[in-house]
């Protein structure tokens, strides 16, 4: 594991690690939080798929978040978010079938403590105007604020105080958002939209586009449809095979309708 602020700053070997499409988030005291994106669930227990390292590599705690996640990002404080595609909301590898537990990823959005007890719940469509998630596409976890667009509506929608807020929105297939003061930046759609870059701001309960681009690599070089693309409060990151590049919201235009 490599930490780059933006230059590399240290390398941790992280030994005898077994868990498949990891996913890495810093949490607080040095500590290192690694998820797989699958784990099965048995009778005589579900596969561990989150654990914790210490600086040194050294496994401190070992926990589950279920099965099918798309998106893991941790709050300065320790919090875990997680997000989860539709085989980890509806079941599989054993979760939700008759004889296993419902799936933990169920509500499509869920926050653990820095102890991994879940203690928060997306609200499903009886309790939550802007209707439940079938596959958590983008997640921004800002701070203690959360942003996410998700299938099958796409609606933007702010999680603050365990409160949602929520904009209508048309563009579907965002894979990542990025947010600025009023503007809002999602990246990626279906199929050919792969590379998409829709700019606008939020008014009243509506995103509202301001502008459109194709996104390229900073080689102009276009950007292929395997690139991981994860949003951070105003940023987006892009990674490229060994390439890492970073765009900020700013550096858009994003402006008032016109």
């Amino acid at each position: 594991m490599t930490v780059h602020a933006p230059d590399l700053t240290s390398t941790t070997r992280l030994p005898s690690l077994s868990l498949a499409h990891p996913l890495v988030q810093s949490l607080p005291n040095g500590h290192v939080l690694v998820v797989g994106a699958r784990s099965k669930w048995r009778p005589e227990g579900a596969d561990r798929n989150a654990i914790v390292y210490d600086s040194a590599g050294v496994v401190v705690a070992e926990h589950t978040v279920g099965d099918g996640i798309e998106h893991v990002q941790a709050t300065p404080r320790g919090e875990i978010w997680v997000g989860y595609f539709d085989e980890g909301i509806y079941g599989n590898y054993g979760w939700g079938e008759p004889d296993g537990e419902p799936p933990m990823g169920a509500c499509g959005l869920t926050r653990f403590s820095a102890a991994f007890t879940q203690e928060w719940r997306y609200p499903s469509h009886v309790d939550n105007t802007w209707g439940a998630i079938s596959d958590c596409d983008a997640l921004n976890v800002d701070g203690d604020t959360v942003w996410t667009c998700y299938y099958n509506k796409f609606p933007i929608v702010r999680i603050q105080n365990d409160t949602l807020t929520g904009w209508h929105n048309n563009v579907y297939g965002a894979r990542a958002l990025a947010v600025g003061g009023s503007g809002i930046a999602l990246f990626g759609g279906f199929g050919p939209e792969h590379d998409r870059l829709v700019v606008g701001v939020l008014s009243d309960d509506r995103f509202l586009v301001t502008s459109e681009y194709r996104l390229v690599q900073p080689s102009g070089q276009p950007l292929p449809a395997t690139a991981h693309v994860v949003g951070r409060g105003p940023d987006l990151h892009l990674f490229v095979d060994d390439d890492w590049s970073r765009l900020n919201i700013d550096d858009l235009a994003v402006g008032l309708p016109h």
